[in-house]
């Protein structure tokens, strides 16, 4: 599967699972159940890019997946902040950092993948 389809079905996920129980992403990361809202917010903005992305095409695709990977960029380094100023547990900054930075090799990954030529295009290729 192509990185880009991949990584904009694991958006819609992880958006999908912080609207309906924050609580499974803000309990393992040592956040107080205060910040549920915030991962909600979080969760709509994933659901949005993600399906912006899968619908898309061309130039638009490649400028979503650069647009999701300054997010995660940002997401990386807001996670270390979090770690600095106590917000955030060593453990839970790098496991949040650690996805973001995952997520942007990912969309560098699919930004490389060359498109198949389309069957009508290999056909008259062949011709």
């Amino acid at each position: 599967m192509n990185p880009v389809t991949s990584l904009s079905l694991g958006r819609i996920a992880v958006g999908a699972i912080a609207i309906a129980k924050p609580d499974v992403l803000t309990g393992p990361l040592g956040i107080r159940s205060n910040a549920e809202l915030l991962h909600q917010w979080f969760g709509h903005r994933e659901i949005a890019l993600g399906l912006a992305t899968l619908v898309s095409s061309g130039s638009s695709r490649r400028n979503l997946v650069l647009i999701g990977m300054a997010v995660d960029a940002a997401d990386a380094v807001t996670a270390y902040q979090g770690v600095e100023q106590k917000a955030l547990t060593r453990n839970a900054g790098l496991a949040s950092a650690g996805v973001a930075v995952s997520a942007v090799v990912s969309g560098l990954l699919g930004l490389r993948v060359k498109k198949k030529p389309s069957r009508r295009a290999r056909k008259k290729a062949a011709a």
